[in-house]
């Protein structure tokens, strides 16, 4: 039998991963706030928080190190939605978020204002649901918080330029103003990473650091294009242009796993992200990944899981 072609590698397997990157904004928040104010945000599981500061100061307390400080165009990103406080300054007390009064523009957008008489802090907080498990392994690498203060490279330009927009949407209510909203905070969150892998060190360990192998990001951006491709560790070393073995220790060094069970692993975190997302019948779900029958996949499915791929989408169509 013919063996299908192969797939084309990604050129920028690391911008494919930010390209393939799923948020689904959940809320967005003008917020004018008077000092002394504070706010207290409980765990947003499976989100990112975005925050910018586009006039006034204030602090971030995430309860794992000393409170940050966000000055007018700083912006922080706290990648896995941990609990935390805003407040004007250290020490004034804290209201539970539930518990202060909004405007409701809509379903989505929603304006806060807290006179407390003082200095006025201008804040855009938006709350973005972490969508497929591709992006959720980019999110799990990164670091609890992300703060950028200060843009010097190529991209200043275009940050600042996106921030002022930010800036003039938190002065006035506009109509389209959730439209705007969402289509600035995506840009933002995928600036805030490119800044953290540009400059990071944390940025050159692990899975990213495969991505950015010439080797091995070959490969990863190959299965990522085309997890239905029946691949092979043979295959695979093949696409690095290593010997198998120099390739599979490499692979499992950075990865942290066998090249295999990775693939296996993204073939099954594709599949689970259809069944949540999607209306494909398990049949064509299992080709879709590489899986020859619909019992061979639903067994590793299963497996991986602890569920069964049709179990997983009546829970999910009930809720």
């Amino acid at each position: 039998m013919p063996q299908p072609p192969r797939p084309l590698p990604a050129a920028d397997p690391l911008g494919e991963s930010l390209h393939l990157l799923r948020l689904t904004g959940t809320l967005y928040c003008r917020a004018e706030l008077g000092a002394p104010w504070g706010v207290e945000v409980p765990p947003l599981d499976s989100c990112m928080v975005l925050i910018v500061v586009t006039a006034g100061q204030c602090l971030l307390d995430t309860g794992g190190a000393a409170p940050r400080t966000l000055d007018a165009g700083s912006v922080a990103l706290l990648t896995r939605g941990a609990a935390h406080t805003l407040r004007s300054a250290a020490g004034d007390p804290v209201v539970p978020l539930f518990d202060i009064p909004v405007d409701q523009v809509s379903d989505r957008y929603e304006v806060m204002r807290v006179d407390g008489g003082g200095a006025l802090t201008r804040v855009t907080y938006a709350v973005l649901s972490v969508e497929s498990g591709s992006t959720r392994r980019l999110v799990e690498q990164l670091p609890e918080v992300i703060q950028v203060d200060a843009w010097g490279d190529a991209s200043a330009g275009a940050f600042h330029d996106v921030l002022r927009i930010v800036a003039a949407e938190a002065e006035t209510s506009r109509p389209g103003g959730e439209t705007v909203m969402t289509r600035l905070a995506d840009v933002l969150v995928v600036q805030l990473m490119r800044s953290w892998l540009d400059h990071a060190p944390e940025a050159r360990l692990g899975w990213i650091a495969a991505l950015r192998d010439p080797h091995l990001g070959r490969v990863l951006g190959a299965v990522h294009h085309a997890p239905e491709h029946p691949w092979s560790l043979q295959v695979l070393a093949r696409e690095a242009r290593m010997s198998r073995s120099a390739f599979a220790a490499r692979f499992a060094e950075l990865v942290g796993m066998p090249p295999m069970r990775y693939v296996t692993a993204w073939r099954l975190q594709v599949a689970h992200d259809h069944l949540t997302a999607g209306a494909d019948p398990l049949p064509v779900i299992a080709q879709q990944v590489g899986y020859l029958s619909e019992a061979a996949f639903c067994r590793a499915f299963r497996r991986e899981y602890g569920v069964s791929p049709g179990s997983l989408r009546r829970v999910r169509a009930a809720a």
